[in-house]
């Protein structure tokens, strides 16, 4: 069995990062779990204390992607799950981890499906879950998925890729993992990137995580900058001549409506 860890991103005083915890240490495969921020208080160190969680805190301003490699870092060799504070994770999330890495050992990147979380609704599933799900369609062809032009074909027309359901084999990919100079297109170029390296990407579309929607996440304010319009319109530059890429824009930004503005990233 592979050494996992889950390496908690916490950020500010979240209401949910207790929850986020709970559903680790509910795992029905225990498996070791670390807190890592960049903004320390005292209702952090206390979750830390409560729940015999190590707690290591980075100096320095905080960004998502200083903030997801520090805790990448930190969570030491063998296979790394990127916490996110909002988020839920389903009791056999680690042991399906242990599963793949069983099944196909050259895996380096393992994702899930997940359902959307409103408050404390869970969301019904609309068109752009099933557009998701219909771009991960190459991931399933497991036998396959260890080829670039597999991977890739998953992410040429955005990401579908869920960032706080992935687990990472750190001893295949070394460090840092995530070299990117977007805010918000980080997790895709990164994927990006890994999808030319050796190495099987996995997809269970079992929704094995509950992803939370809110108003103070960082996504939402990567919207009203426009950060998230500037990085996609790069990315997709980087895989499209410019019309298809005006094209695609257009119909990329329908999907900051459908979530009604509201998605997120965590740990910066």
């Amino acid at each position: 069995m592979r050494k996992h860890t889950f390496a908690v991103c916490a950020y500010g005083d979240s209401p949910y990062l207790e929850a986020c915890v709970r559903s680790l240490k509910r795992q029905s495969l225990p498996t070791k779990i670390i807190l890592c921020t960049s903004t320390p208080s005292r209702y952090i160190r206390a979750v830390a204390e409560v729940y015999s969680l190590p707690l290591f805190v980075r100096e320095g301003p905080s960004n998502i992607r200083d903030d997801w490699n520090f805790a990448y870092e930190k969570a030491g060799n063998g296979l790394v799950t990127i916490a996110h504070q909002d988020d839920c994770y389903h009791r056999d999330y680690a042991r399906t981890v242990q599963e793949c890495w069983k099944n196909y050992p050259d895996t380096t990147v393992f994702s899930t499906d997940c359902v959307i979380i409103k408050g404390n609704t869970i969301q019904k599933q609309g068109l752009i879950h099933l557009v998701k799900c219909l771009l991960r369609l190459p991931l399933r062809l497991r036998r396959l998925a260890d080829r670039t032009f597999v991977k890739r074909a998953a992410l040429c027309f955005g990401n579908p890729v869920i960032c706080p359901s992935c687990t990472y084999d750190k001893d295949a990919l070394g460090t840092p993992l995530f070299d990117s100079p977007y805010s918000f297109a980080l997790d895709w170029d990164t994927m990006w990137q890994l999808a030319a390296r050796p190495g099987r990407f996995i997809c269970e579309e079992r929704p094995l995580l509950r992803y939370r929607i809110h108003d103070g996440a960082t996504t939402k304010a990567c919207i009203e900058n426009r950060s998230r319009a500037a990085d996609e319109t790069a990315m997709y530059g980087k895989i499209w001549p410019k019309p298809v890429v005006r094209l695609l824009m257009f119909f990329y930004k329908g999907a900051y409506a459908a979530y009604g503005g509201e998605q997120k990233k965590s740990g910066a």
